[in-house]
């Protein structure tokens, strides 16, 4: 082994060293803000995206078993009043406090903008499951049957085309 070589990994060894020691110290120093009022880090949002769709894999080839239907809708209506309104709203009202006071922001469902950016069932089935990391979407596959989180889904997929009776049992959530 040559001489150069020896320098040559004692400067990557030392190069490493310094990055972490400083990302170390950057971090110590406040670098990265952790209030949700924050404005997001440099490529955070470009990671954030990247991590997810890895994550996702092949889920959005899943397809719901479940029949579209009132029953199957107006179940699901009441899991999402039970434990997704609070962050991502219901039908022509503003969004809560709590929604308002998270980082990043959850999607408002029943919103044209968006229901523009629908996922496909089987994302939002995956996402429902094990919720997303450092947003504030839970993870319901322990508290919610397959069954359950099959008709959440099916109703925010179906939002922008729901019966009458679907929507007045939504109208009904406080």
């Amino acid at each position: 082994m040559s001489p150069r070589f020896g320098w040559f990994v004692l400067g990557i060894v030392t190069a490493f060293v310094g990055l972490v020691v400083g990302a170390y110290l950057f971090i110590r120093a406040g670098g990265v803000p952790m209030e949700t009022s924050a404005k997001p880090l440099p490529l955070e949002q470009t990671v954030a995206r990247l991590a997810l769709r890895a994550s996702l894999g092949n889920a959005a080839a899943e397809k719901n078993p479940l029949p579209v239907d009132d029953a199957n809708m107006l179940a699901g209506v009441d899991q999402f009043k039970e434990h997704c309104a609070v962050c991502h709203g219901i039908p022509r009202r503003s969004p809560t406090a709590i929604s308002k006071g998270m980082f990043p922001p959850p999607p408002q469902l029943f919103e044209k903008d968006d229901m523009v950016t629908r996922n496909p069932e089987g994302t939002t089935y995956w996402k429902v499951t094990h919720g997303i990391r450092l947003s504030g979407m839970p993870g319901f596959g322990s508290v919610l049957s397959n069954t359950q989180r099959w008709q959440v889904t099916m109703l925010v997929a179906h939002a922008d085309k729901l019966s009458p009776a679907v929507r007045a049992a939504l109208a009904t959530v406080r």
